[in-house]
């Protein structure tokens, strides 16, 4: 089985089972704060259903949302009204969005970024991040190098109960990883058990990870520059940050 993009991934079973399978919550304070120090309008990418999208809306900041799943974008529209919230969505992948206007903030909220699996297609998203951003904008990216699958991870499951007593399910059946390309591979299986009826998907889930000199030249051969790697305390990263966030901004003409 090959890995699926991410458009066609969040679909289907995987969607409606992807909020109550999530162990965090994105916390939201992070990306407020971006905001309000680059400015708005702001755009959220790889947006999904919403989180931390609606609760920056509910807190009146103007940021839109995209994401390449349509199937996590109607989850979004519904749970958007659900809270009275005017929410604007666009539906396309990064490396391919032609939304006619430029953005003083982008962000993604979390490593979303790693789900693009080689390095040309990453410089084409970063192209088009440039193309969209305001001159004195900036774009918060994060990225991270996955750990190694250990033998002993195989076959773990994660599960949600819902009230109703339906069974939502992930398991981790099968792990590939090649560090030279730099892409991991894991092959899950999501289930959602009500009784006698069972809904089975098997997909498999692919990230794609970056040195941050290799992601430096990326950038710059997409006309951007960095002016910032955090680690996760916020304070500048070591070069050897497993996990890191890019601050990134349009180089000069």
């Amino acid at each position: 089985m090959e890995p699926v993009a991410p458009a066609n991934f969040y679909t289907g079973l995987v969607a409606e089972l992807y909020s109550s399978l999530r162990s965090v919550d994105p916390d939201p304070d992070p990306y407020a704060r971006f905001i309000a120090r680059t400015g708005g309008p702001a755009l959220e990418l790889g947006c999904g259903d919403g989180d931390p999208l609606l609760e920056l809306r509910r807190r009146g900041l103007d940021v839109e949302g995209l994401d390449s799943s349509p199937d996590m974008l109607e989850r979004c529209r519904a749970r958007a009204l659900d809270r009275g919230l005017d929410v604007v969505l666009h539906e396309s992948s990064i490396e391919t969005m032609q939304l006619g206007r430029r953005y003083r903030s982008m962000y993604l909220a979390g490593p979303t970024f790693n789900l693009i699996t080689d390095d040309e297609t990453a410089q084409r998203a970063l192209a088009r991040i440039r193309l969209h951003l305001e001159p004195t904008g900036a774009a918060l990216i994060p990225l991270f190098v996955p750990d190694a699958l250990r033998p002993d991870q195989l076959g773990h499951s994660t599960e949600h109960r819902t009230e109703t007593g339906t069974v939502h399910r992930c398991t981790t059946v099968s792990a590939r990883r090649d560090d030279v390309e730099r892409v991991q591979s894991v092959l899950l299986r999501y289930e959602r058990v009500d009784g006698d009826d069972v809904s089975i998907l098997d997909r498999e889930w692919a990230l794609h990870w970056y040195t941050q000199a290799g992601f430096r030249t990326l950038l710059g051969a997409a006309g951007l520059q960095v002016r910032a790697v955090l680690g996760t305390d916020a304070s500048p990263a070591d070069s050897g940050a497993a996990q890191v966030v890019f601050i990134v901004e349009p180089a000069p003409a």
